[in-house]
């Protein structure tokens, strides 16, 4: 415990943050990248800076991404999601709304992280991606259609049996 530190405040969760968003073609299906770095697919997003707030990391992270710049909408998924070697994290996602040809037409993919995109149901993102991630994106998909926002944990809603 540091000098600055309360015993109170040594207890209190510090998680590391990231914004994603689901992005949809006129079929329902979500548009998902492959990054160079990883061994399976992503939605677009990334980590919230210091002061950040969850909406504009998202939008910073998509224009850095993908350099288009459409409006981000509601939060579909808020996803409590801890991992044994990052610690505590809380996950959002957010509603990229449908992209149209002109949108999809300007997609500049950042090629020091991205290799390429695709649409994809949102039940078959496991096919591309780790199934906590998969459950996520089905969850906010979910959510998206009942005009919903949705609690999380490890990609579930809780009490729901564990995939």
């Amino acid at each position: 415990m540091s000098a600055n530190t309360s015993p109170a405040e040594s207890k209190m969760a510090h998680p590391r943050m990231a914004a994603g968003a689901l992005f949809f073609d006129p079929e329902g299906r979500v548009l998902m990248v492959q990054p160079s770095y990883k061994d399976y697919w992503e939605i677009p997003g990334g980590y919230i800076e210091t002061g950040e707030s969850p909406l504009r990391a998202c939008e910073r992270e998509v224009w850095e991404e993908l350099r288009i710049t459409p409006r981000i909408g509601a939060l579909l998924a808020v996803d409590w999601a801890p991992s044994e070697s990052e610690g505590d994290k809380v996950l959002y996602i957010f509603d990229g709304g449908e992209l149209g040809s002109d949108e999809l037409d300007r997609i500049q993919l950042q090629p020091e992280e991205l290799i390429t995109f695709r649409f994809v149901e949102p039940g078959r993102a496991g096919e591309l991606t780790i199934p906590r991630l998969a459950r996520r994106i089905a969850a906010a998909a979910a959510a998206r259609q009942a005009g919903e926002t949705v609690y999380l944990e490890h990609g579930q809603v809780p009490g729901s049996i564990a995939a």
